[in-house]
C-alpha cells in the first residue's frame, strides 16, 4: 500500500510540475506578444511552432506511472488556438499529431496508442479553432470554460484509445484505466491555470466566488454557465445510473456462473468422477474442496489449509448467493456450499475478471455521454448565439446608433415573430419620439427666436447720434447659437463723455444671454459722471458675484472717453487686446494691462489706464470669436489675418469695414459652422473739440 501511495504521490508531483511549466511558458509567450494589437501571419506561425514543440516535448518526456507514460500533449494546440489564434492551434496540433504518430510507428514510443493519440492531438487544434471561431468569437475563454475544454478534449483522447483497439480491448482498458483520470484532470488544470494567469496579467480576473452584477453579465455567458452546469449534472446522473445498473448486472451474471459451476463440480464430485484437470470455472476462476478442518483436498491449492477464521467466515456464507472477499492473494466473488460427505466446496472468480467488460462498458458509456453532452452544449450555444444573441446584438447596435442621434435608423431584425414585434415596436417608438422632438424643437426655436429678438433689441442699433459729429461708431454681434453671450454697448453719461463696452460671457445660449443682460444692465446702472471708472467697475464686479451659483464670468473691455479732449480711461478684464490706428497709419495691437474677468472674484480691483485719441485715430475692439474661428483644416483665423483685413480697408466707412471682416471670416471658415459668438465695435474719431 505504501509503495502504491508513493508512486501516486510522485506521479501527482511530476504531472503538477509539467502542467505548471506548460502554463508558465504559455503566459510568457502571451506577454511577449501582448503589446501587438493584432498578430501578423508570421507571429501566428511562430506561436504554432512553439506550442507544437511543446507537444513534442510532452510526448518524449512523459511521466512514468503504472507502466504507462502520462502527458499533457494536447495542451499545446488548445492553448495556441484559444489564447493566441486559431491558425496557431491548427499548426501546433498538426505538428504534435504527426510527430506522435512517427514516434509510435518508428521509435516504439507509445506504439500501441499511436493512432488514437496522434488523431487526438491533431483534432485538439481543430477543436480550438472551432470553439474560438464560433463559440467565443475570438475572445479568450474564462476559467470555467477552459476547464471544460481541457477535460473534454482528454475525454475524447481516452475514448479514441478504446474505439481504435476493439481487437485488444483488454489492453486498451488497461491503458485507459491508468491514464484517464490523471490526464483528464491535469489537462483541465493546465487550461485553467493558463486562463487564470492570462486574466491576472490583463487585470481581468474575477473571482468565481464574487457576486456578479447582473448588468455587467451578458446573456450568452449566463446561459452558457447554466447550460454547462446542467450538462455536467446530466452526464453525472446518467453515468451514475448506468454504472450502477451495469455493476448489478455484472454481479448477477457472476452469481449465475457461480451457481452453474458449483452444480457442475458438485455433480462430478458426488458421482465419484475424478476432478483432476477436468474442471472449468468461468472468468479464470478457481475451486477448492476441503474437509471440516479446512484442509484443501481437491482443486487449486490442494494440500494447503484454510485458517479457522477463514473457515468460520466461509461457513457463514452457506446459503448466500455470493460473497466478496480476498482469497489466494486477490479479491474474488465466490460461493460456498456443503457437500454430502460433509466436505465443502468453494468456487471463486477474480473480481477484476468478472467486472472487466462492465468496466470497459462503463468507461465507454461515460466518455460517450460526456462527449455527447458536450456536443449538445456546443450545438445549443451555437443556436443561442445565432438565433438570440446575434439578433440582440443587432438590435443593440441599432439602438446605440439611435441613442447617438440617428433617429432615421431602422431596426430590421425580422427573422422571428418575437424579434419582428420588438423591432417594429422600437421603430414605432422612435417615430413617435421624432414627432415629439419636432414639436419641441419648433417650440424651442420659437422661444429662442423671441429671446434673440429681445437680445438684439437690447443692443444699440442707432449709430448716428444727434448733436455729436466728433466720432463715427459702428458695431455688430453675430451669435453662434440662437442667442449668445457676447455683447457690445455705448452710451453717454453726460454731454461729452461716452462709455464703450465690449464683453464676452463664459456661457452660451440662454444662460449666457441672461448673464449678458445682467452685466449690461449693471454697467449702465453704476456708470455715473461723478464716479471714477475703477469705482464703477468694482461695483459692477461685486454685483455680478452675488448669486453667481453657475460660476460664470465676463471678459470685458470698458472705456470712458471725453470727446472734448480725446482722453480715455480704459480697463481690460481678461479680454482681447484692442487694435488702434493713429491718424491714417497702420492698425496695430495695443497690449494693455489686464485684470481678472468680471464676476471671477468679489473685490477684484480694476487696472485702469489712459489713452489719448486725436482726429483721424480709430480703435477696433472685438471678441475671441474672430481670432479663434476655424476652417476645415482646424486652422485658426488669427490676429494677423484680422490686421491684414483692417489695414487693407482702413479708409472704408466703419460699417463697410466690419462687413468685410465678417465676409473674410466666412470665406476662411469655408462652411465650417461658427462655434463662438463674433462681436466687433469700431470708433473713428473725426473731430476732437479741445485737441
Amino acid at each position: 500500500m505504501s509503495e502504491i501511495f508513493v508512486e501516486k504521490f510522485k506521479m501527482i508531483a511530476n504531472m503538477t510540475s509539467v502542467t505548471v511549466l506548460f502554463a508558465f511558458v504559455s503566459v510568457m509567450v502571451f506577454m511577449l506578444l501582448n503589446d501587438k494589437d493584432k498578430l501578423s501571419k508570421m507571429d501566428k506561425i511562430i506561436v504554432g511552432l512553439i506550442f507544437g514543440m511543446g507537444s513534442i516535448l510532452s510526448t518524449h518526456f512523459g511521466i512514468n506511472y503504472g507502466k504507462m507514460l502520462l502527458n499533457v500533449r494536447d495542451l499545446g494546440p488548445l492553448i495556441a488556438g484559444l489564447y493566441f489564434d486559431p491558425l496557431s492551434g491548427i499548426i501546433a496540433g498538426t505538428i504534435g499529431g504527426i510527430e506522435r504518430y512517427i514516434a509510435g510507428a518508428y521509435f516504439n514510443v507509445g506504439a500501441f496508442t499511436r493512432i488514437a493519440c496522434s488523431v487526438s492531438t491533431f483534432l485538439a487544434g481543430i477543436f480550438a479553432w472551432f470553439v474560438n471561431r464560433f463559440i467565443f468569437k475570438g475572445k479568450k475563454p474564462y476559467i470555467r470554460y477552459a476547464i471544460f475544454i481541457g477535460a473534454t478534449m482528454e475525454v475524447f483522447h481516452m475514448y479514441a484509445v478504446l474505439i481504435t483497439h476493439r481487437y485488444d480491448i483488454t489492453s486498451a482498458f488497461y491503458v485507459v484505466d491508468i491514464c484517464s483520470t490523471p490526464m483528464i484532470v491535469f489537462s483541465a488544470i493546465g487550461m485553467a491555470l493558463t486562463a487564470f494567469l492570462i486574466q491576472l496579467y490583463e487585470n481581468k480576473f474575477v473571482s468565481p466566488f464574487k457576486e456578479h452584477n447582473a448588468v455587467e453579465t451578458d446573456i450568452s455567458s449566463t446561459f452558457q454557465t447554466r447550460l454547462l452546469i446542467l450538462m455536467f449534472l446530466l452526464a453525472f446522473a446518467t453515468n451514475t445510473f448506468t454504472t450502477r445498473i451495469g455493476l448489478e448486472t455484472a454481479y448477477q451474471n457472476a452469481s449465475n456462473s457461480l451457481n452453474h459451476n458449483v452444480e457442475a463440480i458438485k455433480r462430478q464430485y458426488e458421482a465419484g468422477y475424478s476432478l483432476h484437470g477436468n474442471v472449468y470455472v468461468a472468468y479464470n476462476g478457481q475451486y477448492t474442496i476441503q474437509n471440516s478442518s479446512g484442509k484443501i483436498l481437491y482443486g487449486d491449492y490442494a494440500g494447503e489449509t484454510f485458517s479457522s477464521d477463514e473457515m468460520n467466515f466461509l461457513r457463514d456464507q452457506i446459503g448466500k448467493d455470493y460473497f466478496i472477499k480476498e482469497y489466494f492473494g486477490k479479491e474474488v466473488i465466490g460461493k460456498f456450499v456443503m457437500l454430502k460427505d460433509w466436505n465443502t466446496l468453494l468456487v471463486a472468480m477474480p473480481t477484476d475478471s468478472v467486472l472487466l467488460y462492465n468496466n470497459i462498458q462503463a468507461y465507454e458509456l461515460s466518455f460517450s455521454s460526456i462527449l455527447l453532452f458536450s456536443a449538445i452544449f456546443v450545438f445549443i450555444t451555437l443556436m443561442l448565439n445565432n438565433i438570440v444573441v446575434k439578433n440582440i446584438d443587432n438590435i443593440n447596435s441599432s439602438l446605440l446608433d439611435i441613442t447617438n442621434g440617428n433617429l432615421d435608423r431602422k431596426v430590421d431584425v425580422l427573422n422571428s415573430t418575437e424579434f419582428a414585434a420588438l423591432s417594429n415596436g422600437i421603430n414605432e417608438t422612435v417615430d413617435a419620439l421624432k414627432g415629439y422632438i419636432e414639436e419641441e424643437k419648433h417650440r424651442i426655436e420659437t422661444e429662442l427666436e423671441f429671446a434673440r429678438n429681445i437680445q438684439q433689441s437690447s443692443l444699440p442699433k442707432n449709430f448716428k447720434i444727434a448733436n455729436h459729429n466728433e466720432f463715427e461708431i459702428y458695431a455688430t454681434m453675430s451669435a453662434a447659437k440662437e442667442v449668445g453671450g457676447d455683447f457690445y454697448d455705448f452710451f453717454f453719461i453726460d454731454e461729452t463723455k461716452i462709455v464703450l463696452v465690449i464683453a464676452d460671457v463664459s456661457g452660451k445660449n440662454i444662460s449666457g444671454a441672461l448673464f449678458m443682460m445682467r452685466a449690461k444692465t449693471a454697467l449702465q446702472s453704476y456708470a455715473a459722471p461723478n464716479l471714477e471708472l475703477n469705482e464703477v467697475l468694482e461695483k459692477v464686479n461685486n454685483s455680478l458675484c452675488e448669486g453667481n451659483t453657475s460660476e460664470m464670468f465676463v471678459t470685458a473691455w470698458v472705456a470712458v472717453i471725453d470727446l472734448n479732449t480725446g482722453c480715455a480711461k480704459c480697463a481690460n478684464y481678461g479680454h482681447e487686446f484692442p487694435i488702434i490706428m493713429r491718424n491714417g497709419a497702420k492698425y496695430e495691437i495695443y497690449k494693455d494691462v489686464h485684470s481678472l474677468p468680471l464676476a471671477a472674484f468679489e473685490g477684484t480691483k480694476a487696472k485702469v489706464y489712459e489713452l489719448k485719441f486725436n482726429a483721424g485715430d480709430r480703435i477696433f475692439v472685438y471678441t475671441d470669436g474672430i481670432p479663434e474661428a476655424i476652417n476645415k483644416n482646424n486652422e485658426q483665423y488669427g490676429i494677423d489675418r484680422l490686421l491684414n483685413v483692417l489695414n487693407e480697408n482702413k479708409g472704408d466707412k466703419l460699417e463697410e469695414l466690419l462687413g468685410k471682416i465678417h465676409s473674410d471670416i466666412e470665406q476662411f471658415a469655408d462652411g465650417v459652422e461658427q462655434f463662438d459668438d463674433i462681436t466687433m465695435l469700431a470708433v473713428n474719431f473725426i473731430n476732437i473739440k479741445n485737441n
